[in-house]
Protein backbone atom coordinates (compact mmCIF):
# COMPACT_ATOMS: atom_id res chain seq x y z
CA UNK A 1 0.00 0.00 0.00
CA UNK A 2 1.22 3.31 -0.48
CA UNK A 3 -0.06 6.82 -0.70
CA UNK A 4 -1.36 9.32 -3.54
CA UNK A 5 0.91 11.88 -4.76
CA UNK A 6 0.47 15.14 -5.29
CA UNK A 7 3.31 17.59 -6.96
CA UNK A 8 2.81 20.79 -6.25
CA UNK A 9 5.13 23.35 -8.40
CA UNK A 10 5.54 27.28 -7.03
CA UNK A 11 5.22 30.03 -9.38
CA UNK A 12 7.30 28.09 -12.04
CA UNK A 13 8.30 30.66 -14.46
CA UNK A 14 8.61 28.71 -17.98
CA UNK A 15 5.54 27.21 -19.38
CA UNK A 16 7.79 24.55 -20.73
CA UNK A 17 8.60 23.21 -17.55
CA UNK A 18 5.40 22.94 -16.78
CA UNK A 19 5.63 20.91 -19.59
CA UNK A 20 7.97 18.74 -19.01
CA UNK A 21 7.56 18.20 -15.51
CA UNK A 22 3.96 17.07 -16.85
CA UNK A 23 5.21 14.19 -18.82
CA UNK A 24 7.87 12.87 -16.55
CA UNK A 25 4.93 12.63 -14.23
CA UNK A 26 2.69 10.66 -16.07
CA UNK A 27 5.65 8.31 -17.73
CA UNK A 28 5.39 6.87 -13.91
CA UNK A 29 2.25 7.12 -13.56
CA UNK A 30 1.19 10.03 -11.62
CA UNK A 31 -1.36 12.75 -12.59
CA UNK A 32 -1.87 15.25 -9.68
CA UNK A 33 -0.54 18.42 -10.34
CA UNK A 34 -0.93 21.76 -8.52
CA UNK A 35 0.30 25.19 -9.51
CA UNK A 36 0.48 28.16 -6.84
CA UNK A 37 0.58 31.48 -7.49
CA UNK A 38 2.00 33.67 -10.57
CA UNK A 39 2.93 32.24 -13.88
CA UNK A 40 3.39 33.09 -17.14
CA UNK A 41 0.47 31.85 -20.11
CA UNK A 42 0.91 28.15 -20.39
CA UNK A 43 -0.31 27.34 -23.42
CA UNK A 44 0.31 26.34 -26.16
CA UNK A 45 4.26 25.98 -24.69
CA UNK A 46 3.27 23.62 -22.38
CA UNK A 47 1.49 21.34 -24.50
CA UNK A 48 4.26 20.82 -26.04
CA UNK A 49 6.65 20.30 -23.88
CA UNK A 50 4.55 17.56 -22.81
CA UNK A 51 4.49 15.40 -25.84
CA UNK A 52 1.36 13.53 -24.88
CA UNK A 53 1.10 14.48 -21.19
CA UNK A 54 -1.10 17.50 -22.14
CA UNK A 55 -4.31 16.25 -20.22
CA UNK A 56 -2.13 16.89 -16.67
CA UNK A 57 -1.48 19.84 -17.48
CA UNK A 58 -4.85 20.76 -18.62
CA UNK A 59 -6.16 19.01 -15.17
CA UNK A 60 -3.49 20.75 -12.71
CA UNK A 61 -5.62 22.72 -9.82
CA UNK A 62 -4.46 26.53 -9.61
CA UNK A 63 -3.74 27.82 -6.28
CA UNK A 64 -2.88 31.22 -4.80
CA UNK A 65 -0.68 29.74 -2.18
CA UNK A 66 1.50 26.67 -1.04
CA UNK A 67 -1.14 26.57 1.88
CA UNK A 68 -3.99 26.02 0.00
CA UNK A 69 -1.58 23.15 -2.05
CA UNK A 70 -1.14 21.06 1.08
CA UNK A 71 -4.15 21.94 3.48
CA UNK A 72 -5.88 18.26 3.02
CA UNK A 73 -2.03 16.48 2.20
CA UNK A 74 -1.28 14.10 5.07
CA UNK A 75 2.89 13.86 4.16
CA UNK A 76 4.41 17.58 2.88
CA UNK A 77 8.04 17.39 1.30
CA UNK A 78 9.78 20.22 0.23
CA UNK A 79 13.03 20.04 -2.48
CA UNK A 80 15.39 21.99 -2.50
CA UNK A 81 19.16 22.15 -3.99
CA UNK A 82 21.92 21.03 -1.92
CA UNK A 83 23.86 24.19 -2.08
CA UNK A 84 20.72 26.47 -1.86
CA UNK A 85 20.81 26.26 1.88
CA UNK A 86 22.33 24.66 4.70
CA UNK A 87 19.44 21.73 5.40
CA UNK A 88 19.71 19.77 8.86
CA UNK A 89 18.83 15.77 8.17
CA UNK A 90 17.63 16.34 4.38
CA UNK A 91 15.61 13.42 2.97
CA UNK A 92 16.94 11.55 -0.08
CA UNK A 93 14.99 10.34 -3.02
CA UNK A 94 14.46 7.35 -1.03
CA UNK A 95 13.20 8.62 2.03
CA UNK A 96 10.40 10.23 -0.09
CA UNK A 97 9.88 7.14 -1.23
CA UNK A 98 9.79 5.61 2.44
CA UNK A 99 7.39 8.44 3.15
CA UNK A 100 4.76 7.43 0.75
CA UNK A 101 4.96 3.49 1.29
CA UNK A 102 3.73 4.89 4.95
CA UNK A 103 0.67 6.33 4.03
CA UNK A 104 -2.57 4.19 3.31
CA UNK A 105 -3.69 4.20 0.14
CA UNK A 106 -6.51 7.52 0.84
CA UNK A 107 -4.15 9.78 1.80
CA UNK A 108 -1.61 12.11 0.37
CA UNK A 109 1.95 12.72 -0.03
CA UNK A 110 2.38 16.26 -1.07
CA UNK A 111 5.73 17.37 -3.18
CA UNK A 112 6.51 20.54 -3.14
CA UNK A 113 8.90 22.25 -6.09
CA UNK A 114 10.03 25.64 -6.15
CA UNK A 115 11.02 28.37 -8.53
CA UNK A 116 13.88 27.63 -11.30
CA UNK A 117 15.50 30.86 -10.40
CA UNK A 118 15.31 30.90 -6.78
CA UNK A 119 13.78 27.82 -4.94
CA UNK A 120 11.32 28.54 -2.01
CA UNK A 121 11.39 30.94 0.75
CA UNK A 122 12.44 29.68 4.64
CA UNK A 123 8.88 30.87 5.35
CA UNK A 124 8.11 27.73 2.53
CA UNK A 125 10.39 25.39 3.32
CA UNK A 126 9.31 25.50 7.13
CA UNK A 127 5.94 25.39 6.22
CA UNK A 128 6.59 21.85 4.81
CA UNK A 129 8.18 20.02 7.78
CA UNK A 130 10.20 18.31 5.91
CA UNK A 131 13.21 18.49 2.69
CA UNK A 132 14.31 16.33 0.67
CA UNK A 133 17.56 17.28 -1.23
CA UNK A 134 18.28 14.85 -4.64
CA UNK A 135 22.25 13.79 -4.49
CA UNK A 136 24.17 15.60 -7.72
CA UNK A 137 28.02 16.01 -8.53
CA UNK A 138 29.28 19.26 -7.23
CA UNK A 139 30.25 19.71 -10.86
CA UNK A 140 26.80 21.34 -11.70
CA UNK A 141 24.85 20.45 -9.04
CA UNK A 142 21.62 22.34 -9.96
CA UNK A 143 18.60 20.50 -11.02
CA UNK A 144 16.08 21.87 -13.99
CA UNK A 145 12.68 21.98 -12.52
CA UNK A 146 11.37 19.07 -14.64
CA UNK A 147 14.24 17.12 -14.47
CA UNK A 148 13.56 17.25 -10.41
CA UNK A 149 9.81 16.06 -10.36
CA UNK A 150 10.82 13.41 -13.43
CA UNK A 151 13.51 11.92 -10.80
CA UNK A 152 11.50 11.84 -7.73
CA UNK A 153 8.69 10.36 -10.06
CA UNK A 154 10.60 7.91 -11.08
CA UNK A 155 11.98 6.77 -7.69
CA UNK A 156 8.61 6.57 -6.40
CA UNK A 157 7.03 4.53 -9.46
CA UNK A 158 10.22 2.18 -9.59
CA UNK A 159 10.96 1.55 -6.04
CA UNK A 160 7.98 1.45 -4.73
CA UNK A 161 6.37 -1.63 -2.34
CA UNK A 162 3.66 -3.14 -0.65
CA UNK A 163 4.19 -2.54 3.30
CA UNK A 164 3.62 -5.53 5.29
CA UNK A 165 1.74 -4.22 7.68
CA UNK A 166 -1.51 -1.73 7.23
CA UNK A 167 0.10 2.23 7.44
CA UNK A 168 -1.23 4.31 9.88
CA UNK A 169 -3.26 7.46 8.92
CA UNK A 170 -1.71 10.71 9.38
CA UNK A 171 -2.78 14.23 10.16
CA UNK A 172 -3.85 16.25 7.61
CA UNK A 173 -1.08 19.37 7.11
CA UNK A 174 -4.34 21.72 8.22
CA UNK A 175 -4.71 19.76 11.31
CA UNK A 176 -0.47 20.20 11.87
CA UNK A 177 -0.85 24.03 11.22
CA UNK A 178 -3.49 24.50 13.56
CA UNK A 179 -1.33 22.28 16.13
CA UNK A 180 1.83 24.82 15.01
CA UNK A 181 -0.37 28.18 15.50
CA UNK A 182 -1.78 27.04 18.87
CA UNK A 183 1.76 26.21 20.05
CA UNK A 184 3.32 28.90 18.85
CA UNK A 185 1.22 31.39 20.50
CA UNK A 186 1.03 29.23 23.54
CA UNK A 187 5.17 29.83 23.60
CA UNK A 188 5.62 33.12 22.79
CA UNK A 189 3.13 34.12 25.55
CA UNK A 190 5.19 31.69 27.90
CA UNK A 191 8.29 33.76 27.06
CA UNK A 192 10.02 30.51 25.62
CA UNK A 193 10.29 32.13 22.38
CA UNK A 194 11.88 35.36 20.66
CA UNK A 195 8.80 38.22 19.64
CA UNK A 196 11.13 39.72 17.13
CA UNK A 197 12.44 36.41 15.63
CA UNK A 198 9.86 33.31 16.97
CA UNK A 199 10.33 31.27 14.21
CA UNK A 200 14.42 31.06 14.89
CA UNK A 201 13.57 27.86 17.63
CA UNK A 202 9.87 27.74 16.54
CA UNK A 203 11.35 26.40 12.58
CA UNK A 204 13.32 23.30 14.79
CA UNK A 205 10.09 22.20 16.72
CA UNK A 206 8.77 22.10 12.86
CA UNK A 207 11.26 19.66 12.09
CA UNK A 208 10.79 17.76 15.30
CA UNK A 209 7.05 17.31 14.75
CA UNK A 210 7.23 16.22 11.19
CA UNK A 211 9.47 14.15 11.95
CA UNK A 212 7.06 12.40 14.36
CA UNK A 213 4.59 11.87 11.47
CA UNK A 214 1.71 12.85 13.74
CA UNK A 215 -1.74 10.85 13.15
CA UNK A 216 -5.04 12.93 13.86
CA UNK A 217 -5.29 11.43 17.57
CA UNK A 218 -1.68 12.30 18.56
CA UNK A 219 -2.76 15.73 17.33
CA UNK A 220 -6.01 15.79 19.10
CA UNK A 221 -3.85 14.81 22.42
CA UNK A 222 -1.26 17.94 21.69
CA UNK A 223 -3.86 20.48 21.14
CA UNK A 224 -5.43 19.27 24.13
CA UNK A 225 -2.47 19.28 26.04
CA UNK A 226 -1.68 22.99 24.74
CA UNK A 227 -5.53 24.28 25.82
CA UNK A 228 -5.27 22.71 29.07
CA UNK A 229 -1.39 24.51 29.52
CA UNK A 230 -3.16 27.46 28.39
CA UNK A 231 -6.40 27.40 31.05
CA UNK A 232 -4.48 26.46 33.47
CA UNK A 233 -2.17 29.36 33.70
CA UNK A 234 -4.90 32.32 32.90
CA UNK A 235 -4.27 32.27 29.20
Amino acid sequence: MSGKVRFVLVEPREAGNVGAAARGMKNFGFTEMVLVGEMPPLEPVAEWWASGAGDVVAAAARVESLEAAIRDAHAVVATTSSRERAIEKPLTPADVRSVREALPDDQTLAIVFGREDRGLTAQELALCGRTAVIPTSDLHPVLNLAQSVTLLAWELFARAADSPQPPRPLASAASIERLHDAARQLLLDAGFLDPNNPDRIYNDLREIAARAALDEREVTILMGLVRQVRWKTGG
